[in-house]
């Protein structure tokens, strides 16, 4: 399990633009949509959704999330964390995400009621079922 920490975690959820999120509705239903995403060196997950999505209302009522990022490979990691919906002001977190995902800046131009999401990590596993199998979790 050696070399699996948080620079090799930063690195992996880097090298990928794409993650499932799931976020749970009023009626303790779960739901799940595909979303771009950015990650900080402190591996917080930033990603932007519609004011009209499903999504949205559900991190309102409850903050905590589940992300599955990568899947190609058998190589996959799980994230569980806690959602906050950034300032309108914050530009640093959009910063990093306008630079990591394609058309991001222009589609926060033309569409309205766009609103981004910052997850802190409570939990993280990276698993790569290629022999040697290595399942790695990380605590936060």
């Amino acid at each position: 399990m050696r070399g699996v920490n948080k620079q090799f975690i930063y690195d992996f959820i880097k090298s990928r633009s794409l993650a499932v999120i799931s976020t749970v509705n009023e009626k303790a239903m779960p739901e799940a949509a595909l979303i771009g995403i950015a990650v900080t060196p402190k591996l917080e997950i930033i990603f932007d959704t519609a004011n009209i999505s499903r999504k949205h209302p559900n991190l309102l009522q409850n903050p905590a999330v589940a992300l599955v990022i990568g899947w190609d490979n058998d190589i996959t990691l799980q994230y569980e964390g806690t959602a906050t919906q950034l300032p309108d002001h914050d530009d640093q977190y959009k910063q990093l995400y306008f630079d990591t995902i394609k058309g991001a800046r222009e589609r926060s131009q033309t569409l309205h009621g766009i609103v981004y999401f910052k997850i802190s990590p409570h939990w993280i596993r990276y698993c790569n079922y290629n022999p040697p199998v290595m399942i790695k979790e990380l605590m936060f």
